[in-house]
């Protein structure tokens, strides 16, 4: 069994409904839903934008944001996908993951490029890239998206990948997951192990947006503290992620860790491209 033979609309699509089948802490999955989402929201999304990928590889990149956040819109009534259909499209439209083809498809980012992934971000009913005095979401969009990117990367991490030409996705993400996949016992193990490491390392800018900064620098602390238990054996580290789930999904489910999950949807997406990531095993009981 093999995911060599999907194509790229394919790959996105399986990547979307990978991530959300996963029983990552905080999140949406097939074991949980919010009261406003529910994984049968994500896993339509998922079908709905995997054409538009396939489709529109060879437009602009905020054509293809623009494209996928209306398919999504035309399934599901929230947002679902925004952060990680803007992570997936320069992901998606680069020719290769390694030397400078993704740097060259970010620095041909144009205004007409700014302009629809403003409007994308406006339809999508969030507000990606914060709301500030000064090149707010709702304002008009500058000529460069790269300086709408760069206004915001301190505040939000998927901004930050357009600046740095995606080195925690590359460099970060996708590499744990891979080695988790090699010392995990299943691809949702890798999974989930590889959504705690991020949340400890980055605090997730979506809980700092609704919580503040102190909540998520809690998120980081306590998802540090889950990996601990994992030294001191299977079931520990299961308690320990039972109880960070709960602390998560408190406060109305504000704590919400998404862009933590987007990272995860990129980091699959990447594992696809690249041809590493291994299909889930049935284990024999």
């Amino acid at each position: 069994m093999s995911y060599d033979n999907l194509s790229l609309g394919q790959k996105v699509t399986l990547a979307c409904m990978l991530e959300v089948s996963a029983p990552k802490p905080g999140n949406v999955h097939r074991g949980a839903d919010f009261e406003d989402l529910t994984f049968y929201d994500f896993i339509q999304s998922a079908a709905a934008i995997g054409p538009v990928f396939e489709n529109q590889r060879k437009g602009g990149l905020g054509q293809l944001v623009l494209s996928a956040v209306e398919a999504t819109q035309a399934v599901v009534a929230n947002n679902t996908n925004l952060g990680l259909i803007l992570l997936l499209a320069p992901l998606a439209k680069a020719k290769s993951l390694e030397g400078d083809d993704l740097r060259d498809v970010l620095e041909a980012l144009d205004s007409k490029d700014a302009q629809l992934v403003y409007r994308a971000i406006n339809l999508a009913n969030a507000g990606g890239l914060g709301e500030t005095d000064e090149l707010d979401i709702r304002d008009e969009a500058p000529e460069s998206l790269l300086v709408a990117m760069t206004h915001a990367q301190q505040r939000d991490l998927i901004s930050a990948q357009y600046v740095n030409s995606f080195h925690d996705v590359l460099t970060v993400a996708a590499p744990k997951l891979r080695q988790h996949q090699q010392t995990e016992d299943s691809q949702i193990d890798a999974i989930v192990r590889t959504h705690v490491e991020l949340m400890s390392l980055y605090p997730d800018s979506l809980i700092a947006r609704k919580c503040g900064a102190e909540i998520a620098r809690e998120s980081a602390v306590r998802a540090a503290a889950v990996l601990e238990q994992a030294e001191r054996g299977r079931d520990a580290y299961h308690a320990a992620l039972a109880d960070f789930d709960f602390w998560l999904r408190t406060d109305g489910h504000r704590r919400n860790p998404g862009t933590t999950a987007d990272f995860i949807g990129a980091a699959l997406f990447v594992g696809l491209r690249e041809g590493w990531l291994q299909p889930p095993v049935q284990t024999q009981a």
